[in-house]
């Protein structure tokens, strides 16, 4: 049984080289949020020198109402937004994947421009679309929120859909088929054992759909109405004078939200993938 060589020095500066590029990213990636979460406890109204420790930004963020409202609202969208994104990726998901059918290839390329497109391209037409039929104006809460959740709807379902199609693209059609076999109803086989394949898919473009639903600014901001704010446009308006520890301490709790719901998200798709 032969011994390994020894390492090299080649080796040894490719290995150096290999972990000086992985902390670079890492910090280039994360000090910017590090820095954030690190200032939202700043007892100083500037982020430029450190003066202690407090919590009474996030009292004040807590107690801003016009800042929860925002939080609110975002939330409402996002919600709304994934769970009909998640139904309808999935139907067309399983619709390009089990059919054939005239201008399929049209319909594919149809369904990615929301993808591909700029978000500024579509926050305009969007904002076009919404002035020519006249909503919102003046609907009551949430109904005012319509425009802007069938916008994040319209370019968050082709990212659900992707995913789930990719997933479905090593499933075995023969197992559907024994099931029909076996007696089972067309539904029955969808429910029982295409669903369960699909649901780490679905769980992962989910998670997707919200955090692009929940984040977005540049469709937002062009149909959101002049009595509807959303968090980012809300953090928008706040810091276009100065970034205060308020607005970091709002930032850090929306980060820590979506960290929860991934965490949370990542261990669904596991154990979907397990069982």
């Amino acid at each position: 049984m032969s011994r390994r060589a020894p390492p090299g020095p080649l080796d040894y500066g490719r290995r150096l080289w290999l972990r000086f590029s992985l902390w670079a990213t890492f910090l280039f990636l994360y000090a910017p949020i590090l820095m954030l979460v690190a200032f939202s406890f700043n007892d100083s109204r500037r982020n430029i020198v450190w003066r202690g420790f407090t919590l009474k930004y996030y009292e004040k963020a807590w107690n801003n109402d016009s800042l929860i409202e925002a939080f609110t609202n975002s939330l409402t969208i996002a919600l709304v937004s994934t769970v009909a994104s998640v139904i309808l990726g999935m139907m067309t998901a399983v619709l390009l994947w089990r059919f054939r059918f005239p201008g399929k290839a049209p319909y594919e390329g149809a369904m990615s421009l929301p993808i591909i497109i700029p978000e500024i391209c579509m926050g305009v037409a969007m904002m076009a679309f919404f002035a020519r039929i006249g909503w919102p104006a003046n609907l009551p809460w949430p109904l005012n929120l319509g425009a802007i959740t069938i916008a994040h709807i319209s370019f968050s379902f082709p990212f659900v859909a992707m995913v789930v199609r990719a997933r479905l693209a090593r499933f075995n059609p023969e197992l559907e088929e024994a099931a029909r076999d076996l007696g089972a109803s067309q539904w029955q086989s969808f429910r029982d054992v295409l669903l369960p394949y699909m649901r780490p898919g679905l769980v992962a473009g989910g998670l997707l759909a919200f955090t692009l639903s929940l984040d977005d600014f540049v469709i937002t901001f062009f149909t959101s109405g002049p009595e509807t704010v959303t968090f980012p446009v809300k953090v928008y308006s706040m810091i276009r004078f100065s970034v205060t520890p308020e607005v970091n301490a709002a930032s850090t709790v929306l980060i820590a939200i979506t960290l929860f719901l991934t965490t949370i998200a990542l261990w669904l798709q596991n154990r979907a993938q397990s069982s």
